[in-house]
């Protein structure tokens, strides 16, 4: 009997423990696409800054499309995940998408002001990433809420950058 109850906690033990690598293996994914952005990110951002000192707007719509398309890449790869059996997955990867479509929704606000043809434009394109750059924090804190919960829920926890 006692080596029964033994086979059955060592069995259990090892499928909650598949499941927890398989939860924690989602989450260094969609970290590892998150990350693979960031060289690109940084670029840019110092490219755009750059052409609007120049006034080169037509260079804006240049970076903004490739980091559009650099960003839907990984929405799409996102998307196509095959996801694990895993609690709040549904909740975590809904607040993951979110934040890289806000991310792809600035380089789309850049590519607006890129294309503005007045000083008028542009300022009520700049107005408007003002408004998400205010959001920022608050769709970052959103995902790594999810992330925390989604960690907590599956047995392991969030790495500290």
């Amino acid at each position: 009997m006692l080596k029964k109850l033994l086979l059955v906690a060592v069995l259990f033990a090892a499928l909650v423990s598949c499941k927890s690598k398989g939860a924690y293996n989602y989450s260094q994914d969609i970290v590892a696409k998150e990350r693979s952005l960031t060289p690109d990110i940084e670029a840019t951002e110092s490219k755009v800054t750059k052409f609007v000192t120049d006034g080169t707007y037509d260079s804006i719509v240049v970076a903004a499309e490739k980091m559009e398309k650099m960003v839907q890449v990984k929405i799409d790869e996102i998307d196509a995940m095959k996801v694990p059996k895993a609690k709040e997955v549904d909740n975590f990867k809904a607040a993951t998408l979110r934040y890289f479509r806000y991310i792809k929704s600035i380089y789309t606000t850049y590519k607006e002001l890129g294309k503005a043809t007045t000083e008028e434009g542009r300022q009520a394109v700049v107005e408007n990433l003002q408004k998400l750059v205010d959001e920022k924090t608050a769709v970052i804190t959103e995902m790594q809420k999810a992330q925390r919960s989604y960690a907590e829920a599956n047995g392991f926890k969030v790495e500290k950058l």
